[in-house]
């Protein structure tokens, strides 16, 4: 038996990512917003959380999660594309149970037998795998695709649960993913830093019996740093429910957002990043 506990410890510690539920994203994870700014308040949610994912001892990416809806908000990233194979393991937040756990992600296996946590604690808490089980025309939709990351340790940061919308199936393979691959890889020619705000607005509808809400739009806005004098900016919107995707300015891209979610203001990135 106690080779058997042994045993399971050990693989568990194998399995572990590694994510940071934080106070501020400046203090801890700055580096994924241009200028070491995110954006401004008008888009966090009424019980937010502010996670750095952190793998393997470094920060790979920044999400706001949405506590009550159980779906990021946003996922902050730099553009990064590289090769490698598609991780198959998908990971949750023990952090979003409480601060008194561990700051490692792991499956939900691990933490239920190996670590011990409360499933109760742990449905509560987050969306997980059984949510998005038996959808139908929606699947799970990356904010932050793993398509977009250098190496396997960045691909499998990816993987969270906390990096996943449910998204239109038709959207998430067709015009959305030609808009991650083709159009991205396009349009950052040039760029020697990318910075990338991928987001969503919460919907009135929701999967897995109301626990977790459908998003009415997913978006995505771009920061290039060209040189230090020169920088362009791009984004697009998607409606949740169709295979299209507009492209816009970030000026746009702000102003539609300021009617969808009913805000006075919105800034994703530092005002030296151009609106036009």
């Amino acid at each position: 038996m106690l080779l058997l506990l042994l045993l399971q410890f050990s693989i568990c510690c194998l399995m572990l990512g590694n994510s940071e539920v934080v106070t501020s994203f400046e203090n801890t994870c700055p580096q994924f917003f241009f200028r070491e700014t995110p954006p401004n308040d008008a888009i966090k949610p009424a019980n937010p959380a502010q996670i750095c994912q952190l793998y393997k001892n470094q920060y790979r990416f920044a999400t706001l999660y949405d506590r009550d809806n159980h779906i990021p908000i946003y996922s902050a990233y730099v553009y990064q594309p590289g090769y490698g194979k598609r991780p198959d393991s998908w990971m949750v937040e023990p952090q979003l149970i409480g601060s008194n756990y561990q700051k490692e992600m792991a499956t939900e296996w691990m933490l239920l037998n190996g670590v011990g946590v409360d499933q109760g604690l742990l449905v509560e808490s987050q969306a997980g795998l059984q949510d998005y089980k038996n959808l139908t025309n929606f699947n799970r939709g990356h904010l932050n695709p793993n398509g977009h990351q250098p190496d396997p340790d960045y691909k499998a940061a990816t993987f969270t649960l906390t990096n996943i919308v449910p998204q239109f199936m038709n959207l998430n393979s067709g015009k959305w993913n030609n808009y991650e691959q083709e159009v991205m890889m396009s349009r950052t020619e040039g760029c020697a830093t990318t910075y990338v705000i991928v987001g969503v607005v919460p919907g009135n509808n929701y999967i897995a019996g109301g626990r977790v809400n459908k998003p009415s739009h997913i978006w995505s806005a771009t920061c290039c740093e060209i040189d230090n004098n020169h920088r362009k900016s791009w984004a697009v919107i998607a409606p949740n429910d169709q295979n299209a995707v507009e492209l816009l300015t970030l000026g746009e891209l702000e102003e539609k957002l300021v009617e969808l979610y009913r805000k006075e203001e919105i800034l994703l990135f530092n005002s030296d990043c151009p609106r036009q």
